[in-house]
Parts: structure tokens; sequence; C-alpha cells
């Protein structure tokens, strides 16, 4: 399943979250609103970045909120939250303004998202910038279909 399949227009814009487990229970929400995850997979994502620090921070302005498979994920999917102000998760990569969450069944239905997550980091810094410029949901998934289908 590509990237944009299992973001399925889960998209939100926020101009500032009052703390990175607002942010990431925002991010959680939007998976459990489709089913793809229960409500206890949305805590474990806070749980877990709370027990094992901030290593979700990935690159310069990019977090991807998760939890295990047996937390309560159901299928396979994403979703994105842009917080336009940033939010501080005390990581060198702070602030973050793009949380990508997931939820995988397994270990393996997410490698496809994984390699297309890869061109997006590998870009971080340019996409954060444009991201947090755009002003709906809708263009935030045509700037992703264009970044990922043309791979420019």
């Amino acid at each position: 399943m590509s990237f944009l399949e299992a973001l399925n227009g889960r998209i939100r814009i926020v101009e500032r979250a009052g703390s990175w487990t607002e942010a990431v229970r925002i991010s959680g929400e939007l998976l459990a609103a489709d089913g793809l995850v229960t409500p206890s997979y949305v805590d474990q994502m806070i749980r877990t970045c709370e027990e094992l620090g901030p290593y979700i921070a990935i690159a310069p302005g990019v977090a991807i909120p998760h939890a295990r498979p047996e937390d309560g994920a159901r299928a396979f999917g994403l979703s994105i939250v842009v917080v336009r102000e940033g939010v501080y998760f005390g990581s060198h990569n702070d602030p973050v303004h793009l949380l990508i969450a997931f939820a995988t069944p397994d270990r393996s239905a997410h490698i496809e998202f994984l390699r297309q997550l890869a061109e997006i980091l590998a870009r971080a810094d340019e996409i954060v910038q444009a991201l947090i410029r755009l002003e709906s949901a809708s263009q935030v998934q045509e700037y992703l279909r264009d970044l990922l289908e043309n791979r420019s």
C-alpha cells in the first residue's frame, strides 16, 4: 500500500498544539476515527514516547508517532498533522511541524510506506516549510501526491 493510499485523506492542520502529547493525540485520533486503531493504541503512542524519549522526532521538524501492532492496530494506515507553530518533544529535531502517525497490524504491512517516508525525510526541511504554508488538508494531499508521484 502506498503512502497516499494509506493516508486516505486523514490530514489535519492546526495553528498550534498545547504540547507534544496533544499533537500526538490528534494524529492518533485521526486513525481511531476510521477504525484503524483502538483508543488504547492512541494512549500507547503517547506512553511509548514518554517511556523511550523523543526518538519519534526522526528528522528536523518531523515526528512519526506510533505504537506496536499488538497495542491495538487493526489495519494499516497513516495520518498527518501539520502544526504551524511547531511543538517541542525535547529533541534536537525540534520544533516539530509535521507528525506522520502510523498503525500497522503486523510487521510487514508498512514496507512501501517506509520507502516513501524515506523520500520525504530526505527533503524534510523543504517539505515542512511548504506544508506549514498550505491552507487546507486537500492542499496537503495534493502537495504530497505531486511530491511522491513526480519524485523530482
